[in-house]
């Protein structure tokens, strides 16, 4: 059988390249919205999934021959090398991440090990090399931003307010710092390997970091993005940051060297090109209208779609991941939408 050509309109995106047709992905275009996935789950533990590269191949590719999107993001969870590194972590339905033993000081960060992705995440490599062969889009890898993870690290598990985090972060400045610096090696670490193994491209999830104010962010943030999207600068595939609520620090985002912006739904398009940001833009339908009726769907699509196609370098997602109470159906067709929409934008 004569294998598909290579659909490069999402890496050609992430350049501010012409291409034929608006690309697109879903966050969490892998999940329990599919019937498919539900059967594979029910067999599996979250972790398992990952730890069987055939199983994670399938979960990750399954979503590009179901719903046509242009890139497939590799099924993983951010929490993946926590476990190695000394994170006592596990992934509780209906919670998400919880862990055992919360950073609490400096010595708690101190007996956190360095991530060695060949010996403690062979799994991951091996799932990024065998889609490489079977895939017709880009992959993309991805791993969390260091305030995310340290967040979960130190809540010991998901928060509404970030409390425990933020109390932290102003009591304890030198633990502060060692653990971003921690985070901040693995993070480099973690991605380079992705991409030495094939990803075509990686995405940051920061998705809690709008928490923050943005003097907050300047100072104990910047530095360690900064760092990390300039030491994958040389890897020459293009680099992702998104996060949720961060409108206000959107302007932060674009003097770091990194290539794509997501956009949540909160912040129109039009509002970040407004307020300055001139990177690539990625996003950014309101997941809960994947429940409306198709006409209201169909319209918030064309003002997202008309307002990113006004200059180069636009990426239609949702404004956060897939939930499960989406259908398949919709995203097909939403995405024979995007498809079919400007074509030769």
């Amino acid at each position: 059988m004569t294998a598909k050509p290579f659909n490069d309109t999402f890496l050609k995106a992430c350049r501010k390249e012409a291409t034929d047709h608006v690309p697109v992905w879903y966050m969490r275009q892998a999940g329990r919205y599919q019937p498919e996935y539900r059967a594979i789950r029910a067999k599996h533990s979250f972790f398992e999934m990952n730890y069987i590269p055939e199983v994670c191949a399938e979960v990750t590719r399954l979503p590009v021959e179901q719903l046509g999107v242009d890139a497939a993001i590799l099924f993983a969870d951010i929490m993946t090398p926590l476990k190695p590194i000394g994170v006592d972590v596990n992934i509780e339905s209906g919670i998400g991440p919880v862990i055992a033993n919360p950073i609490q000081s400096l010595a708690d960060v101190h007996r956190l090990h360095e991530l060695e992705p060949e010996t403690h995440v062979p799994y991951i490599l091996e799932s990024i090399k065998i889609l490489r062969q079977q895939l017709s889009v880009p992959l993309i890898g991805f791993a969390g931003a260091p305030f995310t993870l340290a967040s979960y690290m130190i809540e010991g598990g998901p928060s509404k307010h970030y409390h425990k985090t933020k109390a932290f972060m102003y009591t304890e400045p030198q633990a502060w710092q060692a653990l971003m610096d921690k985070l901040g090696d693995m993070t480099i670490t973690y991605l380079k390997a992705q991409i030495a193994a094939g990803a075509q491209a990686v995405q940051v999830f920061d998705s809690w970091v709008g928490a923050l104010n943005d003097e907050d962010y300047r100072e104990y943030i910047t530095p360690v993005m900064n760092r990390i999207f300039n030491a994958l600068k040389d890897t020459n595939v293009p680099t992702i940051y998104f996060g949720i609520g961060a409108g206000h620090l959107l302007m932060d985002w674009n003097r770091l060297p990194v290539d794509v912006v997501g956009l949540d739904w909160r912040t129109s398009i039009t509002t970040a090109r407004e307020m300055g940001v001139t990177k690539t833009l990625q996003g950014n339908l309101d997941p809960t209208l994947l429940l409306a009726p198709w006409e209201k769907l169909e319209a918030k699509a064309k003002e997202i779609l008309d307002e990113g196609t006004k200059q180069p370098g636009f990426i239609f997602n949702l404004g956060h991941g897939v939930f499960p109470d989406a259908k398949v159906e919709t995203l097909q067709k939403l995405t024979q939408f995007i498809h079919s929409y400007k074509q030769g934008v």
